[in-house]
């Protein structure tokens, strides 16, 4: 795994996250491929969302920006210019792992697809029901 390409997948995360949590539609948007899917079993029913569609519903939750989010990554995958990326967010009182496959186009990691899991409750045990704190993002 290229060190260079690592950092720049975290960045790229770490960008996404922020611009979700602060309802920033502009990096939002630039986060993902225009043909990027968020796709994931949401209040009972399976949802597919197309990028606009998903910045419209984080937009439209209204919530205050949160410009600290508790996140993590779990894991990174990576084969050259492909990988998938592991992440556990939290998006006002939801908890969601999401599984990012990104893809490096004209030099930038952009998300093409974004299958998430949104969890029941959240645990006392831990911003993430690890029982231990977040791991560093560094």
């Amino acid at each position: 795994m290229s060190q260079a390409d690592e950092k720049q997948i975290k960045a790229a995360v770490e960008r996404y996250v922020l611009a979700m949590s602060t309802s920033d539609e502009q990096g939002l948007t630039a986060a993902f491929h225009h043909a990027a899917s968020i796709i994931g079993n949401y209040q009972g029913a399976t949802e597919w969302l197309s990028v606009d569609a998903y910045v419209a519903e984080v937009l439209g939750a209204a919530l205050a920006p949160n410009d600290k989010p508790s996140w993590a990554i779990g894991s990174i995958d990576l084969t050259d210019d492909a990988a998938t990326v592991k992440v556990q967010t939290e998006f006002g009182s939801l908890r969601f792992t999401d599984y990012l496959s990104v893809l490096k186009i004209t030099g930038k990691w952009k998300i093409v697809s974004k299958p998430y899991h949104l969890h029941q409750k959240r645990s006392p045990a831990g911003p993430f029901g690890t029982g231990r704190p977040a791991v560093p993002r560094g």
